[in-house]
């Protein structure tokens, strides 16, 4: 009885686990679950597979997307037209490569585990990296392009603009007035 016991405390925890561990153990089942929600626009099941810093832009997305009922953007996360590549597991982080079918453009997504699962990083400073890297993949230097606009502000005539700025002002001012008056 006793061997028969220990047998069981043995074994419940690897039965646990494995029961457990369905998508959560795989990045790339987790990320094509990350999508179908989307797609479904069910922001609730989006929350579930992703990592908690991911929940603040997840709400920015609900938000948009009760704005604009309208909206076609489920079509950016319809799975037929895209081609999951190679997941790149370091540690903790995931890296699954999604191919764009139509456009040919690839897009490197980032997991990273919490609490023993793997969980989609959709939050602000994941998606700037992802964003910075597909730039400098086109030859794009941000930095430059910030230089060049602070370059271009600085030569500004401020005076020039308040100038503008201030009979723009006088001009609306007189439009509301006379609506007002009519």
């Amino acid at each position: 009885m006793k061997k028969m016991l220990f047998a069981v405390l043995l074994l419940s925890p690897v039965l646990f686990f494995s029961c457990n561990s369905g998508a959560s153990g795989d990045p790339k089942a987790v990320l094509s679950k990350f999508f179908d929600a989307l797609k479904k626009k069910d922001i609730v099941a989006a929350k579930k597979l992703a990592t908690e810093d991911s929940k603040q832009l997840l709400d920015l997305m609900e938000t948009g997307m009760k704005m604009d009922k309208d909206s076609k953007g489920e079509e950016k996360f319809d799975k037929t037209k895209m081609e999951f590549g190679e997941t790149k597991i370091d540690g903790d982080k995931a890296t699954v490569a999604v191919k764009e079918t139509s456009s040919g453009e690839t897009m490197n997504f980032s997991l990273k585990k919490e609490k023993g699962d793997w969980k989609v990083a959709f939050d602000k400073a994941t998606m700037m990296g992802s964003a910075m890297e597909k730039m400098n993949e086109k030859g794009i230097n941000p930095t430059d392009s910030i230089n060049k606009a602070m370059e271009e502000f600085k030569g500004l005539n401020m005076d020039s603009l308040k100038r503008e700025i201030s009979e723009g002002m006088k001009e609306g001012m007189k439009a509301m007035d006379s609506v007002n008056k009519k």
